[in-house]
């Protein structure tokens, strides 16, 4: 990896995704902590006056909804969900649109689920939309649209989603703001010695075995969905950290490069945006098992997967969907977009293409998935 400080990498970012979760935007009992929206529509508004764009991600919408309705513990049904957020999200909107007014800020409202991203041109459509606001000089507010989504498509917390988000616009940095200094190698509630990892290079075993599964219960998320977070990040050539929402002038603090929080860097060999897409917001329609032989070939010596190397499918694709690929052991390797339909690879699985106009009676392609269309997880 290129060796740079965080200092360095700062210097150069000029697109920033900015995540704030309901911990931090709203008290115990659920109403809105005006103080703090207010210092982060300052900080954001200041950071835009640098010349940095920006593209915020906040929850509250249920936690505004449950203020108004005078709830005092989350809705657990999908449908209290949905209603709470209907009535919390234009209260949140109508407070972000009113305080970044007092710094002549335009910002925009966008509602998304992951079923936005899981198809290429909804994806492809939302990356245009975003890009053209950010060129009108406007500040786009992303929520996951809890009012309509159910369990099958939401995203399920806004970590995942910030981080889909810095990847779908190809942003430098995704600063998550939580009501936690960063990644700690132990549970700071539970152990007085625990140390802050101020710096994260990869993201092994063990770095996932720091998190903890804490939340409150004004939000979904915990460390657990953060290092998913990074870990989407920094395969797509994003950098992250993790920092305290309440620590002042936070923002203006990591992007002067000091060293608070956890800064996660970015791989030197990113995805491309199609790839983006496949390994991170596609829609899994299926598995493909395949032996040792085609995990080695397409891992390691970039092939594509043809074949002659499947032992098994699960699932029921079309043409042009995208499935998962899984190795003997059932761990995933990859995901890609398939060329033919479970009922044709049925067929065709374990032989080599030079049979498959024989069986099938066509052939439109020797390989499963072109290599061009597949990525490695």
């Amino acid at each position: 990896m290129e060796s740079y400080s965080r200092l360095n990498y700062m210097k150069n970012v000029k697109r920033i995704v900015i995540k704030v979760g309901s911990s931090t935007l709203t008290y115990k009992n659920g109403l809105l902590n005006l103080n703090m929206m207010e210092q982060l529509v300052r900080q954001i508004s200041d950071m835009k006056n640098r010349g940095i764009e920006i593209i915020f991600v906040t929850s509250g919408a249920i936690g505004a909804g449950m203020g108004k309705l005078s709830l005092n513990k989350r809705p657990k049904t999908i449908p209290e969900k949905q209603a709470t957020a209907a009535v919390g999200q234009g209260i949140l909107m109508h407070m972000y649109e009113k305080l970044f007014s007092e710094y002549s800020v335009t910002v925009a409202q966008i509602l998304l689920t992951k079923e936005d991203l899981n198809h290429r041109d909804r994806f492809l459509n939302s990356r245009n939309a975003l890009f053209c606001l950010l060129s009108k000089n406007v500040i786009p507010i992303i929520n996951e649209n809890d009012a309509v989504a159910i369990d099958e498509i939401k995203f399920g917390d806004n970590d995942t989603l910030s981080a889909l988000v810095a990847s779908l616009t190809d942003a430098d940095l995704l600063i998550v703001l939580s009501d936690i200094n960063g990644l700690y190698d132990k549970n700071p509630s539970t152990n007085t010695d625990a140390t802050l990892i101020k710096e994260v290079e990869n993201i092994t075993p063990a770095i996932e075995n720091c998190a903890g599964v804490a939340g409150s219960n004004l939000g979904t998320g915990g460390m657990i969905t953060k290092i998913q977070a990074a870990k989407i990040c920094v395969n797509s050539g994003n950098a992250m950290v993790i920092v305290n929402g309440s620590r002042k002038g936070v923002l203006g603090n990591v992007l002067n490069g000091n060293d608070i929080g956890t800064f996660f860097k970015p791989l030197d060999n990113h995805l491309s945006s199609r790839k983006k897409w496949l390994a991170y917001a596609s829609d899994i329609k299926g598995n493909l098992i395949i032996d040792e032989g085609a995990k080695l070939a397409i891992r390691d010596k970039n092939k594509s997967l043809l074949p002659s190397g499947i032992k098994k499918i699960e699932g029921c694709f079309s043409k042009g969907d995208v499935v998962s690929i899984l190795d003997i052991d059932n761990l995933e390797i990859g995901r890609g977009i398939i060329n033919y339909d479970y009922k044709d690879i049925s067929l065709i699985k374990g032989c080599k293409s030079s049979c498959i106009e024989e069986i099938l009676g066509h052939k439109n392609y020797d390989e499963i998935i072109l290599k061009d269309n597949l990525v490695i997880i």
